[in-house]
């Protein structure tokens, strides 16, 4: 863990999350600046800042975690296609520097750019979504 990283924080529950799902590796849970309904992201337990400096385990739970999460997104929300994202380094936008998969439901020409800018989303609408993604997990 890193003292001063919001993830670690919000995997030690110094931070509030809706957390979706959690297990030895990884923890998924909503974004709070959603690019679009249901975003949320899958980050390992492991701090590490990056593709290439995270372990091969911590990265294949990671995504094992992804596809779980993933696929009760696609069951609770039904969106029009779904993205996954993993970002390296400020060239591609990492705001974060602890690996993370975002997982991002697409409705049908929503015009989402890749690196969207971030939006303070309502809080009681991320809960309302959070929920419907638990129930499906």
């Amino acid at each position: 863990m890193s003292a001063d990283c919001v993830f670690c924080k919000i995997i030690t529950g110094q931070i509030p999350s809706f957390r979706l799902y959690e297990d030895e590796h990884t923890l998924a849970f909503m974004d709070i600046n959603p690019a679009n309904p249901g975003h949320c992201l899958v980050v390992t337990k492991e701090h590490a800042p990056n593709l290439f400096e995270v372990t091969p385990e911590a990265l294949a739970a990671a995504a094992r975690t992804a596809q779980k999460v993933a696929k009760a997104v696609q069951a609770a929300l039904a969106p029009y296609g779904l993205n996954l994202l993993q970002a390296n380094g400020p060239g591609a936008a990492q705001s974060v520097f602890h690996l993370h998969i975002h997982i991002v439901p697409r409705a049908k020409d929503d015009n989402l750019a890749i690196n969207w800018g971030i939006r303070p989303g309502d809080m009681a609408e991320i809960a309302k979504v959070a929920e419907k993604i638990k129930a499906a997990l």
